[in-house]
């Protein structure tokens, strides 16, 4: 049962930054949904099989308490249907930080959810390239997004997989993980310049910053491989994009100087005092948009400022030792894998200063990593420099023994 756990978990991973694209209908779900209530109907039963469960870490017991606290605002909230909803959605991707933690056991495990998350990213990559090519003919059209998702969030999804591409194309010793993670990294970048998502654009730079560092360091070879394939890539670049696609991208400073970011600051700005009317317990899970009175396609566009309207103070403490909990595990791990987390989560950082991320099951998909890395750094930290070397042996395409997840 546990093997069929991980199987299933490697596939909840691989499905979750396309998930928007493949509705199932009712009750289904879109597939990662789906995926995932099996996921639980299987791990049930492992766990009670095996007649235990994995000690639960600082982590874990901090999600549990920030899905918890959201409970209780269903005694104080303004919108009770709203917040019954939204608790919902939140029991079903916060408990992707305890599944990794149970079913991910060694650093194999770790490898092959990051190969699935990796893979995940092309598929929404892929659907994001073909809306753009079947949409061609579509006049005076300037962002192109994967069918049944924001153009923002596919820029975020994509963003989250440069980082984990570059540790895989640095450590995989088996060439087609390899070639997976080289393709990723142009791919992904076209996608997320055809999103036209400035927020999503800026982020990309420090994820393909944090990449190029990682991949560049201590390899001077890779330095100049890159040196050469960035003239072709770039011009290839300049060539499939539309030319109002750049000119929407080209609005960033004037946005960021003088402008009013797209209407969030006056979204800030009302979110601001609705949290001054319940600092402390917040209106209730889901209600940002009546709390703070704007139109009901918005959000707040800012993670902490959902959380502190919906939840008060409370929940920003929590939602905040979450975040340092992290960091903590990112700074007990050693060699690229480290550097690759720590960039992965400066880019999310990025990202919810200008989104709401925290009903993502990407959000918590990438906090269960970063908790399965921070624990075997500790448990199994020979096997974890083993999967994630800083150099590859001199023979990198040769055949290596891998863990079964």
């Amino acid at each position: 049962m546990r093997r069929i756990a991980r199987l299933l978990l490697l596939l909840f991973a691989f499905a979750i930054p396309w998930e928007y694209s493949l509705e199932l209908g009712a009750p289904l779900g879109n597939i990662a949904r789906f995926i995932g209530v099996l996921l639980l109907l299987v791990a049930i039963p492992a766990v009670l099989q095996a007649g235990r469960m994995r000690s639960p870490g600082p982590m874990q017991w901090l999600v549990l308490a920030f899905f918890l606290w959201f409970c209780c605002t269903c005694f104080w909230t303004i919108d009770p249907q709203v917040t019954e909803a939204k608790l919902r959605g939140y029991l079903q991707e916060v408990l992707i930080v305890w599944l990794v933690w149970e079913f991910a056991e060694s650093a194999g495990d770790l490898r092959a959810l990051l190969r699935a998350t990796v893979a995940g990213s092309w598929v929404l990559a892929l659907l994001t390239l073909a809306n753009f090519v079947t949409a061609a003919a579509v006049a005076n059209q300037i962002r192109f997004v994967a069918e049944g998702q924001d153009p923002n969030d596919v820029a975020r999804f994509l963003n989250l997989g440069f980082p984990l591409a570059a540790l895989l194309l640095s450590s995989e010793p088996r060439w087609p993980w390899r070639l997976l993670a080289a393709g990723y990294l142009p791919l992904g970048m076209v996608a997320v310049l055809l999103t036209a998502s400035r927020g999503g654009f800026l982020a990309a730079l420090v994820a393909l910053a944090g990449s190029g560092f990682l991949l560049a360091f201590g390899h001077p070879r890779r330095v100049l491989s890159g040196a050469l394939a960035l003239p072709p890539v770039v011009t290839a670049i300049w060539l499939i994009i539309p030319r109002e696609t750049f000119e929407r991208l080209a609005t960033i400073s004037e946005q960021l100087q003088g402008g009013d970011l797209n209407q969030r600051w006056n979204i800030w700005a009302a979110g601001w005092h609705a949290f001054a009317r319940a600092p402390f317990f917040g209106t209730g899970a889901g209600t940002f948009v009546s709390a703070a009175g704007v139109a009901p396609i918005d959000t707040a566009h800012n993670t902490a400022l959902t959380i502190a309207v919906t939840g008060g103070l409370c929940a920003l403490f929590l939602a905040s030792t979450i975040v340092a909990i992290a960091v903590w595990s990112i700074t007990q791990i050693r060699g690229p894998l480290q550097w690759t987390l720590a960039t992965t989560l400066v880019v999310w950082l990025v990202t919810s200063l200008v989104a709401t991320v925290e009903e993502s099951r990407t959000t918590w998909l990438l906090l269960a990593i970063i908790a399965l890395a921070g624990r075997l750094a500790i448990e199994e930290p020979d096997g974890l420099a083993e999967c994630f070397p800083a150099a590859l042996p001199r023979r990198e395409f040769q055949s290596a023994t891998e863990p079964i997840l």
